[in-house]
């Protein structure tokens, strides 16, 4: 039988069922979770893994004080710079394909970086890692958001999607501290390779094709701008750190980078064919919850910063205790993003956010009164259980929003904003409030040479980086007021993508 002798009701027929065919729960979905978290995991772990392992690295490849902070900052750089066009990238040749290629890049440059015999070849390695992790990060989140298109189950998936990235970090120190003592520093790059090979094979067999398939042109001149302005903005406050802000290098990486980002902010509303198209930021409660993340993971990074470095220094932990002690704070995240999932679409974000955050705040003030006497059990404890559910409440929520509500075309790039909003916070955050705590205890150890004296400067840093950590979190629950308390579009959104979620390519 040809086609012209398909009665037109046949024809209605077969279409419907191929449009429901279409539309049908993917069967290995919750298989492609378990691969799409093993692969963000990979890209956390190794957030943290190596600061742990830096100065053994240092000492073994006679890298100098001056460089070593390259192993960080290469890293940082290359990921929060490349994060706006690896989503465009995601959405251009398909997220299963930019998924599987970030894999297999991100181990290559692992597996170089654990072979290195010269600190240049460490710092390329990592800036390989960050440039592979700026393509994986949109993928993972932009996979979950199209792969579970029933809202409910689109919850659960982000549920345990927010719970691994609430453990990455935490599980890295204690990860890269067992590595160093028990193996050597090297392994804190080659356990990626495993990992990230076994992904993309997995990924293979249990991702559905999307994306891709479509001619996309390129906006070369707004990749330079955006990418340019983000890793001088990022490399600015990291120099900072290092040569002051009055430094007129400083000074004029940041204006620099400012400018380059306002015009490619301008740039994005006048070309046809935008790196980040306006329909995505334009609306008020998803630039809202963006800028909750942003201050979100500023907090956490200047939280993990300075507590890490108390326990060590004031209270003597090893590495693999200090890593072991953040075990509440991830148990508390994973609580409060379960409860955060179990009330989106109930509650308008603000209602779930902004408590979220002031708990988190009165967690870290607890922090404050810390002593070089103080018993972990009694103080350190009753202190990270309340931080880190509210941080998870928060982050859990701020997520839902800034990626609900975008058509399957743009789920790579919202993620990549998204992104790009935590690592650019979190990187900024962490080199302010470190120069403030420097700051504040500046004195005391230039005047002071003894161990007591030493502790004392100590203790003074960390009190006041960690009221410092709570009034990020104040401003962030402000912001969150103002702006995310009405009933979300993007929670009605998480409904509405799911209607724009077709299978493509």
């Amino acid at each position: 039988m040809t086609s012209s002798e398909i009665s037109p009701d046949a024809r209605k027929a077969r279409g419907a069922k191929a449009a429901a065919a279409a539309t049908a729960p993917d069967p290995l979905r919750w298989w492609a979770l378990a691969v799409i978290a093993l692969a963000q995991l990979v890209v956390l772990l190794d957030g943290t893994i190596v600061n742990i392992a830096l100065p053994s690295a240092q000492a073994d490849l006679r890298m100098g004080d001056g460089s070593r902070q390259w192993v960080i900052s290469a890293y940082a750089l290359a990921l929060g710079g490349l994060l706006l066009l690896g989503g465009f990238l995601v959405d251009a040749v398909g997220r299963r394909r930019a998924f599987v290629l970030g894999l297999l890049g991100f181990a290559a440059a692992s597996a170089a970086g654990g072979s290195a015999s010269e600190p240049a070849v460490l710092f390329a390695a990592r800036a390989g890692q960050g440039a592979f992790a700026a393509l994986l990060a949109p993928a993972t989140l932009s996979l979950v958001m199209t792969t579970f298109t029933d809202p409910r189950e689109r919850r659960r998936a982000f549920a345990v999607f927010g719970t691994v990235s609430g453990i990455g970090s935490a599980s890295g120190l204690i990860l890269g501290g067992l590595l160093t003592e028990y193996l050597n520093w090297r392994w804190c790059m080659y356990i990626n390779v495993p990992l990230a090979l076994g992904a993309a094979l997995a990924g293979m067999r249990v991702l559905r094709p999307g994306g891709g398939g479509r001619t996309v042109r390129l906006d070369v001149i707004g990749v330079l701008l955006g990418c340019s302005g983000l890793t001088a903005v990022v490399h600015g406050f990291g120099a900072a750190e290092q040569h002051g802000w009055s430094s007129p290098g400083v000074l004029g990486v940041l204006a620099a980078g400012g400018l380059l980002v306002a015009l490619f902010a301008v740039r994005q509303r006048r070309v046809s064919h935008p790196l980040v198209p306006p329909r995505i930021v334009g609306d008020r409660q998803r630039a809202g919850a963006l800028g909750v993340a942003a201050l979100g993971h500023a907090a956490t990074f200047g939280l993990l910063l300075f507590l890490t470095y108390y326990l060590q220094a004031v209270l003597g932990y090893s590495a693999v205790a200090a890593g072991a002690a953040f075990l509440p704070l991830t148990v508390g995240m994973t609580a409060g993003v379960t409860l955060a999932t179990r009330l989106a679409g109930r509650l308008a974000p603000g209602t779930v956010i902004v408590p979220g955050l002031l708990l988190a705040a009165s967690g870290v003030v607890l922090l404050t009164r810390l002593d070089p006497g103080s018993a972990y059990v009694s103080q350190v404890l009753p202190a990270l259980l309340p931080a880190g559910f509210g941080l998870g409440c928060a982050s859990m929520t701020a997520m839902t929003v800034a990626t609900g509500g975008v058509a399957a075309r743009d789920a790579g790039r919202a993620a990549a904003l998204f992104t790009t909003a935590q690592q650019v916070g979190g990187a900024v955050g962490a080199t302010v409030l470190n120069t403030v705590a420097v700051g504040a205890a500046g004195g005391h150890l230039a005047a002071h040479l003894s161990a007591a004296a030493r502790v004392e400067a100590a203790v003074r840093q960390f009190t006041v980086a960690l009221w410092a950590v709570a009034g990020v979190l104040l401003v962030a629950a402000l912001l969150a007021a103002a702006v995310l308390c009405r009933p979300a579009a993007a929670n009605g959104g998480v409904s509405r993508i799911a209607a724009a979620a077709r299978p493509e390519g």
